[in-house]
Formats: structure tokens, sequence, C-alpha cells
């Protein structure tokens, strides 16, 4: 096996976990979208475009007849701008992605497999193959568990009867925590809970993840600040 088909295959590997969740979302999702009146070419276009389940649920749940287009993308647009930081802080690890190919492959970043990029990059460079090997699954898979998922239609019913509703959380909650280098970590993480706990409940819209994640970065090189002062000291 060549060193790019092994890369893809850990790739594969280390985000199935993240798969079996993502089919029961996938297929919830796609019975939301068929109850509002989407049809399954709708649905798998709007998967397959967008691929962000977040924003994709948020949407759907204000689907009005006609649809308030702009309100729609301003919302989706809050929700999504986390990607602006996950896609600064992942471009730092692909010096070994042509960068005519970077830009491209960041249609596919994801929650998850951003995640599982960054802690790849702890320990081993990150390639272009390791990477598809976890984006590649993700957006087949959200596709197509959406699509069947509006054929479905509400035969599903309501993801939280299942507790399904919770699954992503869980799962990145799981991914964060092989993250973990001590105290710093945690004022990272503290941080983050608070800046978006507090604007959830005084702020109306998503704003509470944008907040957040400003808030983690903040405190994060704060203490990157510090650590270099100390060094250099020392």
């Amino acid at each position: 096996m060549s060193k790019a088909a092994s890369e893809f295959r850990q790739g594969v590997i280390d985000i199935l976990p993240v798969i079996a969740a993502a089919s029961v979302i996938g297929l919830l999702w796609g019975t939301l979208a068929a109850s509002k009146g989407l049809s399954p070419l709708e649905t798998g276009l709007m998967s397959v475009s967008v691929f962000a389940g977040a924003s994709q649920f948020i949407a759907i749940e204000l689907w009005r007849d006609p649809a308030p287009w702009f309100f729609l993308s301003m919302t989706v647009f809050i929700v999504n701008i986390r990607h602006v930081l996950m896609s600064a802080s992942l471009s730092r690890h692909m010096g070994l992605v042509p960068p005519g190919w970077q830009a491209a492959l960041l249609y596919m970043m994801a929650d998850e497999n951003w995640a599982f990029s960054e802690r790849r990059a702890l320990t081993q460079p990150l390639t272009m193959a390791y990477y598809l090997g976890l984006g590649v699954p993700m957006v087949v898979t959200w596709t197509v568990t959406s699509v069947i998922g509006a054929l479905a239609g509400a035969w599903l019913k309501d993801p939280a009867a299942y507790g399904f509703d919770f699954a992503f959380s869980a799962l990145f909650i799981g991914i964060l925590a092989g993250f973990w280098k001590g105290p710093r970590t945690g004022a990272v993480l503290a941080a983050s809970a608070v800046a978006a706990a507090l604007a959830k409940l005084t702020i109306p819209g998503a704003w509470y993840i944008v907040l957040g994640g400003l808030a983690g970065v903040a405190v994060a090189v704060l203490l990157h600040a510090e650590e270099e002062e100390a060094r250099a000291t020392s």
C-alpha cells in the first residue's frame, strides 16, 4: 500500500465514529427538511452545497413559505463564521498540501474533521491524503443520509425524542479531551464556555458561537504571549 493510500485509510478509520453519528443526524435532518416541504433533490443539494449540520438545522427551523432568504442567509453566516477561525488555524498545518488545493479542501472542513486534523498536527504532519480520508466520507455520508431521510419523510419523528440531537456535541467533547495539555487548555475551554453561555443568555441569535470562539482565542493568545515572555527572560 502506498503512503498516500495508507494516510487516506487512517483518516477514514479515525473519522468512523463521527460517521456513525453523522448518519443518524443526516437522516433526521432530511426528515425535518421533508416536513418543511423540501424535495429529496432539494435536500441533497442543500447538504452538498452548504455542508454544515448546525446551520442547516437552524435554517430548517426558520424555514417559511416564502422563505426569508436574507434572514436565513445572515443567520447561517453568523453560525458558520467560526469557520474563519477554524480555517485560519488549520491553514498553519497545510504545508504539505499543494497551494492550489488548500482553499478548495477547506470546503469539506467540519467541526469534527477540523478537530481530528488539529490533533494529528500535534504529533505529525497533516497530509492531503489524511485530510481527504477525514473529509470525503463526511461529505458523502451527510449528503446521502440527508436524501434518505427526506425520502423516509416523517417516519423518524423528532430527533430530540431519541436523544440524537446531542450526538455531535457528545462526540466533539470526546475529541476535545484529546487536546488536553493541562491547566492552560482548561483555561481556554473555560473562557469559551463562559463567554458562550453569557452570550446565549443575553444576546439574541447565534452570536454565542462567535463570541465563545473569540474568547477562547483571546485567552490562548494571552497564555502563549506569557509563555514566550517567560522563555525570553529565563
